[in-house]
C-alpha cells in the first residue's frame, strides 16, 4: 500500500511538473480546431503564422527566462519592462546620435542592463530590502532614465553610412533568414533558451538557486553563498531585459521611453503559466518557454478570430489564474 501511494504521488508530481506542456498542447489543438480557414487551409498552421507567433513572443520570452532565475529564489523583478525601454532607447541614441557601431552599442547596452540588475540585486541581498520594493523603484528609475536619455521623444532608427544613421547590420534584427522564413529574433530567443537550460542543468549555481527558493535559512546554514546567488539572479534578469530591448529596437527601428510598458506582467505570466512557483524553489526554464509559447498562441488565435481586445484580456487573465491555482494544489515535497 505505501508503494502504491508513493507511485501515485510520483504520478501527480509529474503531471504538475509538466503542466505547461499539457497546457501548450491543449491550446495548440484548440487553435487548430477554431482557426479560420481560407480555401480549406488552416490559417493558424501556415508557416508564416507559426513563425510570427515565435517572433511575437521572442521579447517576452527572453525577459521571462531572466525572470525565472529571480522567481526561483522567491524574488520578483518588476523593472524588466522599463529596462527593456531603457535598452531600446539606448540602442537608438548610441547609434543615431552618438555614431556608435553595432557591437559597441550592444556591449554598452548589455553592460547597462547588467549594472542595473547588479544594483538591484545588491539592494535586495546586502541591504535586505524586499525585492518588490527595490524593483518597483527600479521600474520608475529605468523609465525616468529612458526619458532623460531620449529627451522624452521616440528616436527613429534609419540606416545608412551618413551622420544620424545606424549601420545596416542592426537592421538584421527585423529580418528573416533560412529562405526568408525564420525571424532573427526567434533565433536569438532560442539561443538564450538553450544557454539558460544548459546553465541550470550543469552548474552548481542552479542547485544553490533551488536551495534558496526552497528554504533560504537552511541554504545559508549549509554554506550556500546566498547573497552572491541572489545578485547573480538579478544580473541575469537585467541582462535578458537589455537584450530584449535591443531586439525590440531592431524590430521596430526605433527606441521609445514608453517601450516595454507592462512587459514585466507578461513575463511574470509566462513564468507562472510555465509552472514556476512564485514562492520559489520549483520551476524550470523549459516550462517558462512553454508558458510564453502558450500565451503567444492564445493571443494569436484570438486575434485570428477577431475576438474583442477586452475579451482577450479577460481570457488571458483566467488562464493565468488557473495556472496559479494549479500550483496551489501541487503537493509539497
Amino acid at each position: 500500500m505505501p508503494a502504491q501511494r508513493s507511485k501515485r504521488a510520483d504520478t501527480v508530481e509529474t503531471l504538475f511538473k509538466f503542466q505547461s506542456f499539457f497546457g501548450l498542447v491543449a491550446v495548440f489543438i484548440a487553435a487548430v480546431i477554431f482557426s479560420p480557414r481560407n480555401d480549406g487551409q488552416i490559417l493558424f498552421l501556415s508557416s508564416d503564422n507559426l513563425f510570427n507567433i515565435v517572433r511575437a513572443v521572442s521579447e517576452i520570452g527572453i525577459i521571462a527566462i531572466g525572470l525565472t532565475f529571480v522567481i526561483l529564489i522567491g524574488g520578483i523583478d518588476l523593472s524588466v519592462g522599463s529596462v527593456l525601454g531603457l535598452a531600446a532607447v539606448g540602442s537608438a541614441v548610441l547609434m543615431v546620435d552618438s555614431g556608435y557601431g553595432v557591437w559597441t552599442t550592444v556591449a554598452v547596452v548589455l553592460l547597462a542592463g547588467i549594472a542595473f540588475g547588479f544594483l538591484q540585486g545588491a539592494a535586495v541581498a546586502l541591504l535586505g530590502v524586499q525585492a518588490f520594493i527595490v524593483t518597483l523603484a527600479g521600474l520608475q528609475i529605468a523609465r525616468g532614465l529612458a526619458r532623460m536619455w531620449s529627451g522624452g521623444e521616440t528616436v527613429q532608427i534609419s540606416y545608412g553610412d551618413g551622420p544620424g544613421q545606424a549601420p545596416m547590420l542592426f537592421s538584421l534584427l527585423g529580418e528573416r533568414t533560412f529562405g526568408g522564413v525564420v525571424p532573427i529574433p526567434a533565433l536569438i530567443f532560442a539561443a538564450v533558451a538553450v544557454l539558460a537550460i544548459l546553465f541550470l542543468r550543469s552548474s552548481a549555481y542552479s542547485r544553490h538557486l533551488y536551495a534558496i527558493g526552497g528554504n533560504e535559512k537552511a541554504a545559508r546554514l549549509s554554506g550556500v553563498p546566498v547573497n552572491r546567488v541572489k545578485i547573480i539572479a538579478f544580473v541575469i534578469a537585467g541582462f535578458c531585459a537589455a537584450l530584449a530591448g535591443i531586439v525590440h529596437a531592431g524590430q521596430l527601428n526605433a527606441g521609445s521611453p514608453n517601450d516595454g510598458t507592462a512587459y514585466e506582467l507578461d513575463g511574470i505570466a509566462a513564468v507562472v503559466v510555465g509552472g514556476t512557483s512564485l514562492a520559489g524553489g520549483r520551476g524550470s526554464v523549459i516550462g517558462t518557454i512553454a508558458g510564453a509559447l502558450l500565451l503567444g498562441i492564445l493571443n494569436n488565435i484570438l486575434s485570428l478570430n477577431s475576438v474583442n481586445t477586452d475579451l482577450q484580456l479577460l481570457i488571458k487573465g483566467l488562464v493565468i489564474v488557473a495556472a496559479a491555482a494549479l500550483q496551489r494544489l501541487r503537493p509539497t515535497a
